[in-house]
């Protein structure tokens, strides 16, 4: 069962992959084995609303798709680039 219905969470998303810029390929060309996967951001956003609505640990939210590592990395990331402050924001307004 999703942690939000689809109504409610694809508006957020669309906001969100605005900011994210750029789509990412699939796989990470720098990485030393040339073959390593990247989790889509859509998998990873879904983990973290997951986790607020639920209140829970991503460790507890985590798929086989989708690790607490790497969901703790891709926030990270967003952060450093000013994402949250900028959904924050979006979601003031709204």
């Amino acid at each position: 069962m999703p942690a939000a219905q689809a109504c409610l969470l694809e508006p957020i998303w669309v906001e969100f992959r605005v900011l994210l810029g750029a789509e990412r390929p699939g796989f990470d060309p720098a990485h030393p084995l040339g073959c390593h996967r990247r989790v889509a951001d859509r998998a990873v956003f879904e983990h973290v609303v997951a986790a607020q609505v639920h209140g829970s640990g991503y460790e507890r939210i985590a798929s086989a798709g989708c690790s607490d590592r790497t969901i703790r990395r891709r926030l990270k990331a967003w952060a450093e680039q000013g994402i949250g402050q900028q959904v924050h924001a979006l979601a003031l307004r709204a």
